[in-house]
């Protein structure tokens, strides 16, 4: 099993404002990917998945992709 992105990392904080970064845990039509496929711990998913929400809400992310 692969370690965390975050963990490895050493990253305890994910934010909305980091774009780049939440793209990579995004899908090509904008959804937020399983955590089996990215391999992120449950505690980075929850955080990564409000980060989205939030980044989307703000007008940073898509919530859709034509």
């Amino acid at each position: 099993m692969t370690q965390c992105f975050f963990c490895s990392q050493n990253l305890s904080h994910v934010d909305y404002k980091e774009t780049d970064l939440l793209k990579r845990f995004i899908s090509s039509q904008a959804k937020i990917i399983n955590p089996q496929h990215t391999g992120i711990c449950a505690k980075h998913q929850r955080k990564v998945a409000e980060a989205v929400k939030r980044a989307r809400f703000l007008g940073l992310l898509p919530f859709v992709r034509r």
